[in-house]
């Protein structure tokens, strides 16, 4: 696989969105997805920019684009659970139903965390590059056999500056990583079922958004791999109901008791219940009941963090 992304490079959200524009350009003719694919068949866009589930990456191409088109599909997601709020947007470009490009950026605002630390109102904010490309087989043509569709894919992520820098540094996480993944996608089109593994070499601390890794107190501070489903059943052709999981690694936990905090940093799977809308082809919906396990329990009573998450899709 080539190097993975350098998210230091790009200053800003803007000038990330204008390098993958350039890449989109460089890398495929101007032509347009004007014919497109059924309805839900691209996935809707997950939180890390990447099409799949709105936790988990798909071996799906985002965008409308099939053979021979270039796609953009653009979203705004928001999850909000007893103590924290996240934000997350970002756009995707689909180039022949094959590569697809991504850009996102979370905002995750600590609330009760960040009072605690002394830091009201402090929000973490992540940059996420991402490039999937399919390697084998189709979903849709391919879905009257056993042949699933497998991308694989990267994902660099960067967390900026911000209070909390000193406190990661303690524990040993970097504030930049890369995640790396394949996906198998198989849709049973007769049956209106799909179903998704993905697993995820990482070392991110809560996607990222806290850091990746942890040395403290001899923390493992190596990569993991973490595996994440997807299944989803249409309900009629617009409308698909379904379920995520995604386990994540738990590097801080022991960086955490090593400071004093017990199993304060613990961490666990992110888990929801969903259901996604296509109105028109080129729009989407997903409602969800999201489930995050613990995040910096230490400060939340142990609760876990469960709640709704809503996201909407534009693609072309």
């Amino acid at each position: 696989m080539p190097d993975a992304p350098r998210l230091h490079r790009y200053r800003s959200p803007a000038a990330l969105l204008s390098a993958l524009g350039t890449a989109a350009l460089l890398a495929h003719s101007p032509a347009h997805a004007d014919t497109g694919k059924l309805l839900l068949t691209g996935g809707v866009s997950t939180i890390d920019g990447a099409a799949g589930g709105g936790l988990s990456p798909w071996a799906l191409i985002g965008s409308q684009a099939t053979a021979g088109e270039t796609g953009v599909s653009i979203h705004l997601s928001h999850a909000r659970t007893q103590d924290y709020r996240l934000k997350a947007y970002g756009v995707a470009v689909g180039l022949n139903d094959r590569v697809e490009l991504s850009v996102g950026r979370q905002d995750f605002d600590t609330g009760i965390t960040g009072t605690l630390l002394g830091l009201p109102g402090l929000h973490l904010k992540q940059d996420i590059l991402g490039a999937k490309l399919r390697v084998a087989g189709d979903a849709v043509l391919d879905s009257d056999s056993l042949m699933p569709q497998i991308a694989v894919g990267v994902m660099a992520k960067r967390l900026g500056s911000s209070g909390l820098d000193g406190t990661l540094k303690a524990l040993g996480a970097k504030r930049s990583g890369t995640d790396f993944y394949v996906s198998a996608t198989k849709l049973f089109l007769a049956q209106g079922l799909l179903v998704n593994g993905t697993l995820r070499v990482t070392r991110a601390n809560q996607g990222g958004l806290l850091g990746h890794g942890a040395t403290l107190g001899g923390a493992d501070n190596g990569v993991e791999l973490m595996p994440e489903l997807s299944m989803a059943y249409l309900l009629r052709k617009d409308v698909a109901v379904g379920v995520e999981f995604r386990a994540m690694p738990d590097k801080l936990n022991k960086a955490g008791a090593a400071a004093g905090l017990g199993n304060g940093l613990r961490a666990g799977a992110w888990k929801d219940l969903f259901i996604a809308w296509a109105p028109s082809k080129n729009a989407s919906f997903t409602l969800a009941y999201v489930d995050l396990g613990t995040v910096v329990p230490a400060t939340t009573k142990n609760k876990r963090q469960t709640g709704a998450y809503l996201s909407a899709q534009f693609a072309f």
